[in-house]
């Protein structure tokens, strides 16, 4: 038996790719490499395909079958929110339709359990600080739509032919659990602050007027490593069939804000680098938290790393990378 893992080679698909193999799991991956990476799945077989194409479902259902694959973890997925504006059609073609290929996949191969990549951003603008898995969804770009309507396809055919799922909305990864593996794309606040610094520019941040401690956007931001292991958690459930719900949270129910991420990094670094303050971006909440409590009771899922502990290991990471920080010298 084997763990089929599309996007393998990419930031978080890679981290599930080495823990699975750690325990001893047959992995193949499967990633069109436009992002990801060979050089970060170790001996994993590699199956290189845009999950999007006409030829994708008949070599996904062949290599289901000839692998004996019994699960699939499915990261492979565009994600950038403000491209996603920008280019909706391009949005819903590859991860709606990379999704549809891989279930039909699934349903002549015989493989019933699935893991997908969800995200915070199926709810939106939430009225609550702390989210929970139930509070209406109402995503406010084509990123979030993609990812709620993978949602509705995996139920669908649960009720249809038997697919047992689980979506695990991510929150803010960050960090990395090997210094190999660090985040390759500056889309998120930390590689974004690192990659501006190896620039020589000034990182920005948006807004500090919200109704926040210091002004500044709250968000939950978990070690790429737990939300790895929440990925076998959630495997395990399925296996053992004590998956209880559809979708859960995976974050840490800590907030922090985009100037204590800052200051952090400046700690870490021992450089008071400046920053520049711009304005809001339309649609950032003010505050975006997450009720874990549903993963932690179903699946005994606790985070282990906090804030310190994330930026730490992305900047030792950056430390050893093609984008190294140069701290000016005193």
């Amino acid at each position: 038996m084997s763990v089929l893992v599309t996007g393998g080679a990419g930031y978080i698909g890679a981290h599930v790719v080495r823990l699975l193999q750690e325990r001893g799991e047959e992995v193949i991956v499967v990633d069109d490499l436009s992002t990801g990476s060979a050089s970060r799945i170790g001996d994993a077989e590699l199956v290189e395909v845009d999950l999007a194409t006409d030829e994708a479902y008949r070599i996904l259902t062949d290599t289901m079958i000839d692998k004996d694959v019994d699960a699939v973890i499915h990261f492979a997925a565009k994600k950038q929110v403000g491209e996603s504006v920008q280019r909706p059609a391009t949005y819903y073609h590859q991860n709606v339709g990379g999704l549809a290929n891989l279930l039909r996949a699934m349903y002549d191969a015989g493989v019933k359990e699935m893991i997908f990549s969800s995200s915070a951003a199926v709810y939106g603008l939430p009225d609550v600080d702390m989210v929970p898995e139930d509070v209406e969804k109402h995503p406010i770009n084509p990123y979030g739509e993609t990812k709620l309507i993978g949602e509705w396809m995996m139920r669908d055919c649960g009720v249809a032919w038997g697919l047992k799922s689980v979506a695990l909305r991510y929150f803010n990864a960050a960090g990395t659990g090997w210094t190999d593996l660090e985040d390759p794309a500056a889309l998120n606040l930390v590689p974004i602050i690192l990659n501006r610094l190896h620039a020589g520019k000034t990182p920005v941040v948006f807004g500090d007027d919200y109704d926040t401690a210091d002004g500044t956007c709250v968000r939950d931001y978990i070690h790429v490593m737990d939300l790895a292991n929440a990925h076998l958690l959630a495997l395990d459930a399925l296996r053992n069939g004590n998956a209880k719900h559809g979708a859960y949270n995976v974050g840490t129910g800590t907030g922090s804000s985009v100037f204590e991420v800052v200051d952090g990094i400046r700690e870490i670094s021992g450089w008071d680098f400046p920053i520049e303050v711009s304005a809001r971006r339309e649609g950032d909440p003010g505050y975006l938290v997450a009720d874990s409590s549903r993963i932690k009771e179903d699946m005994g899922f606790q985070a282990q790393f906090g804030l310190a502990d994330i930026l730490q290991s992305a900047w030792d990471a950056n430390q050893l990378g093609s984008k190294k920080v140069q701290v000016p010298t005193k």
